[in-house]
């Protein structure tokens, strides 16, 4: 078993960076073999936002979060949600504060770690 960690950064729309590093994570929880965590921090956290409406057609990143957290785990910068008047009960089912320190310990865990 491989453990993966992603690191978002970025706002959920306007760059498909977001978007492509959910889309691969997506890819590999659906490998059983797989161990995925997703991290967001600074604006990436605006994704989990439950409720989020977008366009017909249109990626939807509380969706795909989501279909991550079903069998991964999504950990979000609760000091990056905090300035953003972000509160917990806001937050997509499966999606969790977390602090550094579970970010930390996440990297050290992790056998690939990317960032988007």
């Amino acid at each position: 078993m491989s453990t993966f960690l992603f690191i978002l950064n970025e706002a959920p729309y306007g760059s498909e960076r977001t978007y492509n590093g959910l889309r691969l994570a997506a890819t590999l929880t659906a490998q059983p073999e797989q161990q995925v965590r997703v991290f967001l921090i600074g604006d990436a956290v605006l994704g989990a936002k439950a409720g989020q409406k977008v366009p017909a057609g249109y990626y939807n990143v509380e969706t795909m979060l989501a279909k991550v957290a079903q069998r991964g785990e999504v950990g979000l910068c609760g000091t990056c949600m905090d300035a953003r008047g972000l509160r917990d009960e806001e937050m997509s089912p499966g999606c969790r504060r977390s602090t550094m320190v579970q970010l930390g310990q996440w990297t050290t865990q992790a056998d690939k770690v990317l960032v988007f």
